[in-house]
């Protein structure tokens, strides 16, 4: 429940950023004829969208286990990661077309609008209001082990670096003029293509949790030293691992010695289980399938 509030507030914090700077860059984008500062403001506005499913999505992870989820509801953050990540690849093909039908009309001899420099305030307060959001969602994202504020945090960065984009362009376009204004509609596609680049790296892990992929195998060696350091298994195998949320799941087959009695081996799989979760949290879910030794 602790967790769930943290990642709420966190969330909210960055939703009310979010929607500061929607209207702030939208209205400097049209009083400073800037088609980067618009398309900036619909970044900001992808961003405080996806917040908001944040914070849906992470109510109903928090949600116990219950009959029709025996392994809980951690999947819904992961859900929400992948959520994210569509949102922004959306916002950033939307980007590219607005540019590049620009760039085909300055091409084409249209004298573009040359931005303001409220478009290039705006600009530049972006970049520093998201680079600081950016850092403090990442930081509790990993403090809480949460890949929705994760996911959301690197949103952030994604915005800020589209400002870093959108300021040179504009600043390009006001202080040159003339037809360097075509550098306010290249902008805008090059923040297109880095909001696809953070889109795909977003979404990347969710597609692998949602699809049941491993953990990678540097994690899975060292559960299987853990199983190990136990003198009384050996041979252990058909290790299966996944993520669910905030958690993972762990399966595998131990062998031991076949005389041992029943009492012997639940205390033993009890210590195998704490020793899992002492590592790798409380919330671990673990299966161990104990067989004989074949000698």
């Amino acid at each position: 429940m602790e967790r769930e509030k943290s990642i709420y507030r966190v969330t909210l914090v960055g939703s009310a950023c979010n929607a500061l700077l929607v209207i702030f860059k939208f209205v400097a984008g049209v009083l400073g004829h800037s088609a980067a500062m618009v398309a900036d403001a619909f970044h900001s506005l992808s961003d405080f969208v996806t917040d908001i499913i944040v914070l849906v999505f992470v109510r109903v992870s928090a949600r116990p286990q219950d009959k029709s989820h025996d392994y809980g509801h951690g999947k819904f953050e992961t859900l929400a990661s992948l959520f994210i990540s569509l949102a922004l690849f959306g916002a950033a093909v939307a980007i590219i077309v607005s540019g590049a039908q620009k760039l085909a009309a300055w091409l084409g001899g249209a004298e573009l609008a040359s931005p303001g420099r409220l478009a290039l305030l705006a600009a530049l307060i972006s970049i520093v209001a998201k680079e600081a959001m950016f850092r403090y969602t990442l930081r509790k994202g990993r403090e809480l082990d949460s890949s929705a504020l994760k996911a959301n945090a690197w949103h952030h960065r994604s915005d800020a670096l589209s400002s870093v984009g959108a300021a040179i362009g504009i600043g390009g376009a006001v202080l040159f003029g003339g037809r360097w204004t075509v550098l306010d509609p290249l902008a805008s596609i090059v923040v297109g293509a880095m909001l696809i680049k953070a889109a795909w790296d977003i979404m990347r892990p969710s597609l692998g949790e949602l699809t049941d992929e491993s953990l990678p195998e540097k994690v899975e060696n060292e559960i299987l030293e853990i199983l190990q350091s136990f003198s009384e298994v050996s041979e252990p195998h058909n290790l299966r691992t996944r993520r669910i949320g905030s958690r993972i799941a762990i399966e595998a087959h131990i062998r031991m010695d076949g005389t041992m009695t029943l009492q012997q081996a639940h205390g033993l799989s009890s210590a195998i289980e704490k020793a899992l979760k002492d590592r790798f949290g409380a919330d671990t879910i673990v299966t161990l399938h104990m067989e004989p030794r074949k000698d």
